[in-house]
Order: C-alpha cells, then sequence, then structure tokens
C-alpha cells in the first residue's frame, strides 16, 4: 500500500470530522486543539506501565475504542490480534483510517457493550475504558464483559466524582445502621438525569469506592490501581451468582447508545 502524504493525511483528518482523540498520525495531530491537550496519550502515560509491554501470543478487546488509540497502542506491543468494538460509526471511520495509517492490523466491528455474547469468545486483555459511566445500566455491563468475553485480565477506566477516599465497608449491617452511606468514601455511583458536562450521554458518576466496589461485585479482581480513575483486574469468581447476562439482544434506541466520545 502506498503511503499517503502528509497532506493527503490531514485532508482525510478534516473529512472524517471532530476527533477526541487526538492522535499523531505520522506527524498529523487528529485534534490539536484538544481541550486535555495530548489526550488520551498522556491519560495512558500515567499507567501504562501496569500492563504487559510485550502482548505476544494474545487477544484484545477494545470496547468503546472510539478512534482507536488503545488498540493501536495494544498492537504496538505485538498483540497478536486486536478487535475493537463502538456503535459509533464516525468513530469506527476514524479508527480505522487510523489503524490504515498507522499500518496496524485491527478489526474493527459495529458492537455495543450489551452484545458482547455475539462474539462466541474471550481474550486475554479487555480495554474497557471511558464507557461505564456512558452506560443506563453499568453493572450489567460488568456482568457481560465478565460472562462473556473477559479471560484474564481487564483494564477499566470511568469518570469519577466524589471523593478519592474509600471507607471500610462491613460484609453486612443491620437494618437500623444507616451512618455509613453518609461517610464520603462509602461506594456511591451519582445518577446524572439530564446533562453533565453539556453531554446527555453521561449517566453515572462514581466515587472511587464504587468503581472498585462494582467491580469486584462483577468478579474481578483488583490488581492494580495505578491511575486515579483506572484499574487493571483479573477476571475471578463471583462473589454471587451471575445477573441477567443475556448472550445477545436487539437494539433499543437507548441501550444501543454506548457513546465513547468522553475521556478515554
Amino acid at each position: 500500500m502506498t503511503e499517503r502524504t502528509n497532506d493527503e493525511i490531514r485532508r482525510r483528518i478534516a473529512e472524517l470530522g471532530d476527533w477526541f482523540h487526538n492522535m499523531d498520525l505520522k506527524g498529523v495531530r487528529t485534534a490539536p486543539n484538544h481541550f486535555l491537550y495530548d489526550y488520551p496519550a498522556n491519560k495512558f502515560s500515567r499507567f501504562s506501565h501496569a500492563l504487559p509491554e510485550d502482548l505476544s501470543g494474545r487477544s484484545v478487546l477494545d470496547i468503546g475504542c472510539n478512534a482507536g488509540f488503545y488498540s493501536i497502542e495494544m498492537k504496538r506491543r505485538g498483540a497478536d490480534r486486536v478487535l475493537a468494538i463502538d456503535t459509533d460509526e464516525r468513530y469506527l471511520a476514524q479508527a480505522r483510517f487510523a489503524a490504515e495509517v498507522e499500518a496496524a492490523d485491527i478489526e474493527f466491528r459495529n458492537l455495543s457493550v450489551y452484545d458482547l455474547g455475539r462474539l462466541g469468545e474471550r481474550f486475554d486483555l479487555v480495554i474497557f475504558m471511558g464507557v461505564l459511566y456512558h452506560l443506563r445500566h453499568p453493572l450489567l455491563a460488568l456482568d457481560l464483559v465478565h460472562e462473556h468475553v473477559a479471560g484474564d485480565l481487564l483494564l477499566f477506566q470511568s469518570m469519577q466524582r466524589g471523593s478519592d477516599a474509600v471507607h471500610p465497608v462491613r460484609a453486612d449491617y443491620d437494618f437500623a445502621d444507616v451512618a455509613h452511606f453518609d461517610e464520603p468514601g462509602y461506594p456511591k455511583l451519582h445518577f446524572i438525569e439530564h446533562q453533565y458536562a453539556h453531554d446527555w450521554t453521561n449517566w453515572w458518576a462514581p466515587n472511587a469506592a464504587c468503581s472498585a466496589a462494582m467491580l469486584r461485585s462483577a468478579g474481578f479482581e483488583i490488581l492494580d490501581h495505578p491511575e486515579s480513575e483506572v484499574f487493571l483486574c483479573r477476571r475471578g469468581t463471583r462473589p454471587t451468582e451471575a445477573g441477567p447476562v443475556y448472550p445477545a439482544r436487539g437494539h433499543s434506541s437507548d441501550e444501543h447508545q454506548f457513546q465513547n466520545g468522553a475521556p478515554r
């Protein structure tokens, strides 16, 4: 394949619309005026050390891939197979173009997190970043990841709000014992009824304790917490029986929304 010139890359970047991933494609920036600057590379630099440097022979699933930054990074680490999914065709077009420019062999598919049962396979590393808070059914999504696609490692990130403290939680409480609910570090999932940051797809904002608690509840063992919003986990045994983890589904107007234009 003939290598594209910088002018061709610049023109195609403009044709594909606004980019949320400010990527460097052969010296051309996809979002040079990004409000988070060199994003997501600047975020990745704070936790990249937590991931295996060599992914040779391993498979990766990137849920909510956006423009494909993390998928491409995993190929650079030698991942044997990378499957990247999203429900936004514009993001998928951006990701396909970025992968083409970077000569990264990545498979892209239009699928929702709620469709994971359709894949029928498990992956050595599942990336689930910048998605949870855009979902109307976040714990269901984690259950689906655990039940259907996680084979070993899970890289998780969510926008978090509230306290970074983690309050010790007992295994059980008496019905009349309510004081712990008001502790700043008690797991809390804040519901956003209208909009947040001018984005109606922001439905939830967990605090740090809630992110960790939800991961454990879905059956993931937390191995590392290298960045305030990022957790590296290993698939383990669920503490309770699995919830409603249906294998596949049709698309409905709101559940199909698994927007990934948020910080990933």
